[in-house]
């Protein structure tokens, strides 16, 4: 006898049928959503065509950039360069922190071929409690011809010293760490030797309306979302316009 027939006549149900097994489904929806993710991120992240009309412009009506308060940041590349960018930022501001990849990118593939000049201007927001003080350690680092050295080691390590009651100590192992004269840095650090500059350098930004960080400009030209893909685009444009 059968099993069906057999389940007939002696009345038990029939065998509940296998479910058809719903991880392929799964499998198919998760790497859709992945590609996904990955064209937007591609998206987002691709530098635009030098050419795009969607890159910020200065407009006709716009005036130069006054460079003559270029002395009150710290500038690296060539005084003659055809194009020049400027960066206000605060070393505690963590967007400042990631913005520092498009800074070395730019050093590498503008500023030592002397097409670009970077000029970077402190702007120690009030939120900040170790903002001056970081800022004080590269201004010191610098009479010692080590200022972006220091610049670099006060982002890449923002997360160890930002929130710390003992951001000056950190500091000067830095300063030895990078072979400095310690107890030259230490005494610049307790007079507040460079406090005069900063906040110099900070009326710059107030005189310029700018209140945020990171600030960026090329030559005359905000840029509205700081990132290597507008930023790399924008230098090409001005360069092809010289």
């Amino acid at each position: 006898m059968g099993e069906a027939k057999r389940r007939k006549n002696t009345g038990q149900p029939a065998a509940p049928k296998a479910k058809k097994s719903q991880k392929p489904l799964m499998i198919g929806l998760g790497a859709g959503v992945l590609l996904l993710v990955i064209a937007i991120v591609y998206v987002i992240t691709a530098t635009p065509d030098p050419t795009s009309d969607a890159l910020p412009t200065a407009g006709p009506e716009a005036k130069a950039f006054p460079a003559m308060v270029d002395q009150y940041g710290v500038s690296v590349g060539s005084p003659d360069a055809p194009v020049v960018v400027r960066e206000f930022a605060d070393y505690q501001c963590p967007a400042c922190q990631q913005f520092t990849g498009a800074v070395q990118k730019l050093k590498k593939q503008y500023v030592e071929s002397g097409q670009v000049r970077f000029v970077f201007f402190d702007l120690p927001l009030r939120q900040h409690q170790n903002a001056v003080p970081a800022a004080l350690a590269a201004r010191c680092a610098g009479d010692q011809g080590s200022f972006w050295a220091m610049h670099d080691m006060l982002f890449d390590n923002q997360y160890e010293w930002s929130g710390s009651g003992s951001a000056a100590a950190m500091f000067t192992r830095y300063a030895d760490e990078l072979g400095l004269e310690t107890r030259r840095f230490q005494r610049c650090m307790d007079t507040e030797l460079h406090v005069e500059a900063i906040e110099r350098s900070r009326q710059v930004a107030v005189q310029l309306r700018v209140n945020s960080t990171p600030t960026v400009f090329v030559d005359n030209i905000l840029l509205p979302r700081p990132g290597w893909g507008q930023l790399s685009a924008v230098v090409e444009r001005e360069l092809a316009s010289q």
